[in-house]
């Protein structure tokens, strides 16, 4: 596919038919490492949650009803960030954005894990509503990281509908 098209392409999916198989979760994983980072610090940790009981006590535990819901039948990656090393030199940050650069750069990687996911055939919907203690502990995900999202990973099950983009003089300026 066309990297125009794929972008195109790509929907966020509130209908799965079946979860993404593991040998292509690892690709789609192994694709994201190699988005850019602060000072390639590659400050982004991921969480797969593929096991069939694992995903039916993480969507109990974790997600609200409506993202349960929209997030049935798919796999889940739960996206964190090492906090104080993206926008920080020894230990103080370098500019006001402060962590945000590790967000930023967690925001890169997710992109590039959504369009390989859509690259190998599959949709995602990025969650931020969650229970980010549940998840800690459910994953054992350490203090020092930031959640970011849920992403659910799936075949989609319906054709989901283009949502319309502002026109690019609303969201640029040319100087």
């Amino acid at each position: 596919m066309e990297f125009k098209e794929l972008i195109k392409d790509r929907r966020s999916v509130r209908n799965y038919s079946e979860a993404v198989p593991h040998d292509d979760l690892v690709s789609i994983l192994d694709d994201a490492r190699m988005a850019p980072s602060w000072k390639n610090s590659q400050t982004y940790r991921c969480y797969a949650v593929e096991d069939p009981e694992k995903i039916a006590a993480f969507r109990e535990a974790a997600l609200p009803s409506f993202n349960q819901k929209n997030s049935a039948n798919a796999a889940y990656i739960v996206s964190t960030f090492v906090k104080d090393i993206a926008g920080f030199n020894e230990g103080a940050p370098v500019n006001e954005p402060g962590n945000c650069w590790g967000a930023y750069d967690l925001g890169l990687h997710d992109a590039y894990l959504l369009l390989s996911a859509r690259s190998h055939g599959y949709d995602t919907l990025i969650m931020g509503l969650r229970d980010a203690a549940a998840i800690k502990k459910l994953l054992s995900i350490p203090e020092n990281e930031e959640i970011m999202s849920v992403i659910a990973v799936g075949k989609r099950a319906a054709e989901p509908a283009f949502r319309p983009r502002k026109e690019l003089e609303e969201v640029v300026k040319f100087f």
